[in-house]
């Protein structure tokens, strides 16, 4: 078993940044790939970011590339998420996922075998 536990939501402007952590316990972190997705109201969830088990390989959406970057410590057992130049249209819960042993960056949620609670993320216009 894998717990995840997000944090670091929040109200932001239009333009503004925040930074979403993931912090796992349970496991050895470095088995698993991780990834965020997010669910806008009213939507499915969609991908945003994965990173290899390793930290070397990284795949965004389009929707976020240039504007989002996912990041691992090892030693913290912690994936991030640094979001800038936000806009109304990222608003959503955003989740971060774990896939054990994972190797394939554009993998869909449903092969990812642990989530968390989810973190609410508001871009005001």
């Amino acid at each position: 078993q894998v717990q995840l536990v997000e944090s670091g939501g929040g109200l932001v402007q239009a333009g503004g940044s925040l930074r979403l952590s993931c912090a796992a316990s349970g496991r050895t972190f470095s088995n698993y790939q991780m990834a965020w997705f997010r669910q806008a109201p009213g939507k499915e969830r969609e991908f945003v970011a994965a990173i290899s088990r390793s930290g070397v390989s990284t795949y965004y959406a389009d929707s976020v590339k240039g504007r989002f970057t996912i990041a691992r410590d090892s030693a913290k057992n912690t994936a991030y998420l640094q979001m800038n130049s936000l806009n109304p249209e990222d608003t959503a819960v955003y989740y971060c996922a774990a896939e054990l042993l994972g190797t394939n960056l554009l993998a869909p949620a449903y092969e990812y075998d642990y989530w968390g609670q989810g973190t609410q993320v508001t871009v005001s216009s």
